[in-house]
């Protein structure tokens, strides 16, 4: 009779690759995660980008067509902005293009510096999964700015 000889792991490395795999599984979901809440947030931030850079043309070319024009005609060296109808041109666009139904607790500023107005919109991301560790609400925001100069 033959006898048949077993080679036998030890104990203390036996069901270690499990740990292995389940770790690095975890890590891969988590990683995919990421990814996926990086490109929602970055397709976010473009599109804000799109609608600060109108709001902004918008601001500008509105913010300048006051009663300044009408009553004192276009001037040689630059148009005068009015903040307050750069505001107001900025917020009846930003309604009209729908930006508070596509992007909710969207928020705005406007500011006029000499010849160009600028643009600042937040609005809260809303990731498709979540990572641990990551904020609760993150915010995105974008700036766009146009200059009024008369040709």
């Amino acid at each position: 009779m033959t006898a048949v000889t077993t080679r036998r792991t030890p104990r203390g490395e036996r069901g270690s690759s499990v740990v292995l795999i389940c770790g690095f599984a975890v890590f891969l979901l988590m990683t995919i995660a990421m990814v996926i809440d990086a490109s929602a947030a970055y397709l976010q931030r473009q599109g804000l980008d799109t609608l600060a850079d109108g709001a902004a043309l918008r601001g500008a070319d509105l913010g300048a067509t006051g009663t300044d024009v009408y009553e004192g005609g276009v001037s040689q060296d630059r148009l005068e902005l009015t903040e307050a109808q750069a505001r107001e041109a900025v917020r009846s666009y930003l309604a009209e293009v729908g930006a508070h139904r596509r992007f909710p607790g969207l928020s705005f500023d406007v500011r006029v510096e000499t010849t160009r107005v600028v643009v600042d919109l937040r609005a809260p991301l809303d990731l498709p999964l979540t990572v641990p560790g990551s904020p609760d609400r993150p915010v995105v925001g974008a700036t766009g700015s146009a200059v009024v100069a008369p040709d």
